[in-house]
């Protein structure tokens, strides 16, 4: 096994622990103070977060499948901030969201195990941060999950 493969490994095992790791930090969370609890005065609660990572998840593994489709392609930022609003995040329910993102996580795992050493190294042009390849949106996957884990157990440590 090379070096980079290992490297690769790991990021998936990352990749299903982190969906362990927010399952167990709600575990006990009370809808209420899930919806409630908020990062600041205008920061996101726990359902919002929950629902950004649901979403960000199948953006993050379009964007990978579209990578292997097409040579090069453009790859569209998105607004965080819109899609909460447009999503309706606040109205949803913190058991069907976790679920959600669950079962996507569930996908994107199969869709990253499957693929082959030329596919991993696919670009696509990121119209934030240009040039990017398929193993970089694996590594952001986690990067991603640990910024949100780390705003909801601040939330909730602040809170308690």
């Amino acid at each position: 096994m090379s070096l980079q493969t290992d490297v690769r490994e790991r990021h998936l095992r990352m990749m299903a622990k982190t969906c362990a790791v927010l399952q167990n930090i709600v575990r006990n969370l009370a809808p209420g103070r899930a919806t409630s609890l908020r990062d600041g005065p205008q920061g996101w609660n726990t359902v919002e977060i929950l629902c950004h990572l649901r979403d960000f998840d199948t953006i993050f593994r379009e964007r990978a499948e579209l990578m292997l489709k097409q040579d090069n392609p453009a790859l569209a930022a998105y607004d965080h901030l819109a899609l909460v609003i447009e999503r309706a995040y606040a109205k949803q329910k913190l058991d069907t969201v976790l679920a959600e993102l669950v079962a996507s996580r569930q996908k994107s795992l199969a869709f990253f195990e499957a693929l082959t050493e030329a596919q991993w190294n696919r670009p696509g042009q990121h119209a934030e941060r240009g040039q990017i390849t398929v193993n970089d949106i694996a590594v952001q996957f986690g990067t991603h999950d640990l910024d949100h884990i780390e705003q909801i157990t601040r939330i909730l440590s602040e809170a308690a």
